[in-house]
């Protein structure tokens, strides 16, 4: 046989070969579905797709196996960096739920004990009289003031360097918490910088060094870490920014402290991590079951927290989630445990929403039919869809059982919630009765009967009714028959500058060490501090003041002048400040 023939016998035999060894039309039907499904989630990362625009990191797994990640747009947009699933982001409050783990880990070699009291290994936590555990802590649930909150007051901007001993410092000197330990839920980030600190004490270690060595590295994430040093450099991280309106400008955070926050990481690590919960190799089934498990109060009650997590239900599939924000950053984790799914979504953009984008990922995993889409109808009918059938004036005529001005008049006015410290208004609009929560928030009022009425354009059935008790006018609010509020009448105060004049002076918080300057100008009070930009404010009712900073409820001695304010804003209540 000759040379030439035994070639192209080969190369036919060849072929024959890799015409076998070629997928037939039936089996590329996966292909096919994976390339629906990139297709169909680049349309969803549409508005990230633009190396000119901050962009996003997604990574889904589904029975153990990562099914789809990729990154659009920009980690940096000075030098045109694109996301890739490479890419580390700042997580914020996602970072919560490893310190909790790592307190468990401890817990579980017989380090501590979940319900040990704080002061036990941080005894620079003042004693309030009641005992804060580390659960407390872990749940939201300790009564502590947020340390964001606290610094914003104190004057400090979040772009600053703040440190863990700032953080400790801060906490040492607060008189009071905002409730009673286990009474109620309200979010702290202080409570898990506080964590991470027992851990650091309790172990020797940093936080961040404990993470990487009994968290990060047996779990293989070799894209994460816990950003103690502001300073640190970090390989292949996104940077931060917020929309303005012709871009973009940087958010910039230089968090040195760790614990509420700063884990970087991928969402492709994230998914490691939540796969650990489903098939555990770090810690054991023992702490994923108290993960997983509700908080209570000290009434039993539960309130959708867990432990460093959030139990939620979409369409009735349980899932356990947490969201994240810092300056630009905003994260999102999501694992619905029964479906053995888990949704990583990162983001370097303030205006992005990765928690809506992952409920609609899910959907499609989930086989969750959507929720219709919202009206193409001109504003006005939009406007009108939006209400219930019951609420539109077509079902609910305004009307009807028209009462006289006489009627109406007599519940004209100013409405006083003590309980939550708010006003509502009153007012007569064309002959309708209308309800004000503020400028450009404001519902009509349907006549009931001669003194209940029912509240349009909201969402539910609310009810008002106007009572008197003796000598007092009473407006009360019940909301699906399920909650009532109760608003006492009063009269505003004929706000002048002499009036304005019994608050000036300057206020001081050794909580804070900070102090507040108060000076009438024309008929608003104006509020100085050497580190925040002054501003302007009015009563809004008698010693009552909302601010920028907080809602200020001035105090008085026996003689009736000012001697001092509480402060309260979200997540700080009542904090003191005495008139100098």
């Amino acid at each position: 046989m000759s040379n030439l023939t035994v070639n192209i016998v080969i190369v036919f035999s060849l072929l024959i070969f890799i015409s076998a060894c070629q997928p037939s039309s039936k089996s590329t039907a996966p292909d096919n579905a994976v390339e629906e499904q990139t297709i169909e989630f680049d349309k969803l990362f549409a508005q990230f797709d633009d190396i000119n625009k901050p962009g996003a990191s997604v990574a889904v797994l589904q029975d153990g196996e990562v099914v789809f990640s990729k990154g659009y747009g920009s980690a940096n947009l000075e030098y045109d960096i694109p996301v890739t699933p490479d890419t580390m982001f700042h997580v914020a409050s996602v970072s919560k739920q490893f310190t909790v783990f790592a307190i468990l880990l401890l817990a579980e070699e017989g380090k501590l004990d979940f319900d040990d009291d704080v002061r036990q290994y941080i005894p620079e936590v003042p004693d309030f009289g009641h005992t804060i555990t580390l659960r407390h802590l872990a749940s939201h649930t300790s009564g502590m003031r947020d340390q964001w909150n606290l610094l914003r007051m104190a004057g400090w901007r979040l772009d600053d360097v703040i440190t863990t001993e700032h953080v400790l410092k801060m906490v040492a000197k607060q008189k009071e918490l905002n409730f009673k330990p286990g009474e109620e839920f309200l979010y702290s980030n202080t409570g898990f910088t506080l964590l991470a600190e027992v851990v650091a004490r309790v172990s020797g270690k940093s936080f961040a060094q404990f993470s990487q060595e009994r968290l990060f590295t047996p779990l293989n994430m070799s894209n994460s870490l816990f950003y103690d040093d502001h300073q640190k450099i970090v390989s292949n991280r996104a940077y931060s920014y917020e929309p303005i309106d012709n871009g973009y400008q940087k958010s910039v955070l230089n968090y040195a402290n760790v614990g509420a926050t700063s884990l970087f990481t991928t969402a492709e690590d994230l998914l490691k991590w939540s796969e650990n919960f489903t098939k555990t190799t770090v810690g054991s089934p023992a702490i994923i079951e108290q993960m997983n498990t509700l908080a209570t109060l000290n009434n039993g009650d539960t309130f959708g927290g867990a432990y460093g997590q959030f139990i939620s239900h979409y369409n009735g599939i349980k899932y356990i989630q947490h969201s994240g924000g810092d300056a630009g950053f905003r994260s999102y984790l999501a694992r619905f445990p029964e479906q053995n799914l888990a949704i990583a979504i990162l983001n370097n953009g303030a205006d992005a929403r990765p928690w809506e984008l992952a409920l609609q990922i899910a959907e499609r995993f989930l086989d969750i039919n959507p929720p219709p889409p919202p009206p193409q109808n001109a504003i006005a009918d939009a406007f009108m869809e939006s209400m219930s059938p019951k609420q539109t004036p077509s079902a609910f005529d305004l009307s009807k059982n028209k009462l006289s001005a006489d009627i109406l008049n007599a519940y004209v006015g100013h409405y006083w919630n003590e309980p939550d410290a708010y006003s509502r208004e009153i007012y007569l609009d064309n002959g309708i009765l209308m309800y004000s929560r503020g400028k450009n928030d404001v519902s009509p009022l349907a006549a009931v009967n001669e003194n209940t009425f029912k509240m349009l354009n909201v969402e539910g059935e609310i009810f008002v009714e106007f009572t008197e008790d003796g000598e007092q006018k009473l407006m009360t609010v019940r909301v699906d028959n399920i909650d009532t509020y109760v608003s006492i009448a009063y009269t505003p105060v004929e706000v002048t500058e002499t009036w304005l004049s019994q608050f000036t002076g300057s206020y001081y918080s050794p909580e804070l060490s900070s102090t507040y300057h108060f000076s009438p100008h024309k008929d608003q009070l104006k509020i100085s501090h050497y580190r925040l930009s002054d501003h302007f404010i009015t009563p809004v009712k008698d010693d009552f003041f909302r601010s920028q900073v907080g809602d200020i409820s001035f105090e008085r001695d026996d003689s009736g002048a000012v001697n001092g304010f509480r402060i309260s804003n979200g997540r700080v209540r009542n904090l003191y400040f005495r008139k100098l």
